[in-house]
């Protein structure tokens, strides 16, 4: 497996800022400065192909475009530094990319347990792609203690992915406690935390041994990346054939990406912080609100999954919130038709504002419930953002 972590020059500025914050040190992007120029901004290092040594070796630690890329270490180092990952990170083309390599790092034969409520593209390929490569999945309520530890199977289950809060009802999963689950059963734990990124939840701490985000949500920010992201606790030998599987097959992220995503990763405090702000303003407006029968949110006291999500996440509960629209369905599709301000977009995490009627997305077999319509809070005022979602209940309620 490639260096992953390693600089991409021979000067590292990152030793002077290693004892502050991890919000400082992202919004300094480790703190590098740039050996040639002497700039502040890391480099974009888009080579495809390097110099071999009089001897034949590679001395910069560089060979090929495809299993590495200099530009590609150092959001890894960032995104590294931020889950506080011992084995560092990895940078993939897309979130589906990154969550299936760790599924294709198992042996067939292997027993997952993964959640009902998450992302429906993974569940789906699960469901699908899962038998085909001789995995044998079993879906569970793994919000629930008592169901998540029926459905573990001691020596045969390998791996429990879990997703919190799980997309797109929002549910809690206790990451210490599914952690504990899956260690004593022999397994690994691996946590989608895209809603929660690392600002508000550090999946690596609490036990897990994976963690994996969606980097074109949140940790990008910006709606013009598509990237995938899994660090480790352990470098073992699974983490390694996680590594082996994105150079083998390609699926690295690209140098350009690689970049912009960095760039964002420099603001992601601010931009977590004021999202997760307005996501609960808004929560606590609409929880009021006579159009709206309720609003799924782990950061409203009476959610059920309040409790264990004021314990392991910090400084806010995220960005994404779901509402259940009086009326049905055809009042939900109305009123995300009537909206200006939030846009009627699929994805999350943006600094705009979106909304998204998920059950006509999803189709046959989704948790939804066809009432429900999907928000990602972006960074607008979030009084005008529940002025325009009022509005647009208010009239499709005519």
């Amino acid at each position: 497996m490639s260096r992953t972590n390693a600089p991409a020059g021979p000067e590292d500025a990152g030793e002077p800022i290693a004892a502050f914050s991890r919000r400082s040190r992202a919004a300094q992007a480790m703190g590098r400065i740039d050996p040639v120029t002497r700039g502040v901004v890391p480099p974009l290092h888009v080579a495809t192909t390097f110099i071999r040594d009089p001897d034949n070796a590679y001395s910069s630690g560089f060979s090929y475009a495809r299993p590495d890329n200099a530009t590609v270490r150092e959001a890894e180092a960032v995104l590294a530094m931020l889950e506080e990952a011992g084995a560092g990170a990895l940078l993939f083309g897309s979130g589906m990319a990154a969550a299936t390599a760790v599924f294709g790092a198992l042996e067939p034969g292997d027993h997952v347990v993964a959640p009902n409520v998450m992302y429906w593209a993974l569940k789906r390929w699960l469901r699908e792609e899962g038998p085909r490569r001789g995995l044998a999945v079993d879906f569970t309520d793994a919000e629930d203690p008592g169901r998540l530890r029926a459905a573990v199977q001691p020596g045969r289950t390998k791996l429990v992915w879990i997703e919190t809060p799980g997309n797109p009802l929002w549910t809690v999963t206790d990451i210490a406690g599914a952690a504990e689950i899956a260690h004593a059963a022999g397994a690994r734990l691996a946590v989608d935390s895209t809603a929660a990124s690392p600002v508000h939840t550090r999946p690596l701490a609490l036990g897990a041994d994976i963690v994996m985000h969606s980097g074109t949500k949140i940790l990008n920010g910006h709606s013009d990346v598509v990237a995938g992201v899994l660090a480790a606790r352990e470098a073992d030998a699974f983490w390694a054939r996680v590594g082996a599987i994105r150079a083998s097959g390609g699926a690295i992220l690209g140098p350009f990406e690689a970049y912009l995503l960095m760039r964002s990763l420099r603001t992601l405090h601010l931009r977590a912080e004021r999202q997760a702000a307005g996501a609960l303003a808004l929560a606590t407006r609409l929880g009021a609100h006579p159009h709206v029968a309720r609003v799924l949110y782990p950061g409203l006291p009476d959610d059920p999954g309040h409790a264990v999500a004021a314990r392991q996440m910090e400084g806010g509960f995220g960005y994404m919130l779901s509402i259940r629209v009086r009326g049905g369905e055809g009042a939900a599709i109305a009123t995300a038709v009537r909206v200006a301000l939030w846009k009627r977009a699929t994805s999350l995490g943006g600094v705009e504002s979106l909304i998204e009627h998920r059950a006509s997305v999803e189709g046959p077999g989704t948790p939804c419930p066809p009432d429900l319509l999907r928000l990602s809070t972006g960074i607008e005022d979030p009084d005008d953002l529940f002025a325009d979602l009022d509005a647009a209940l208010r009239a499709a309620h005519g």
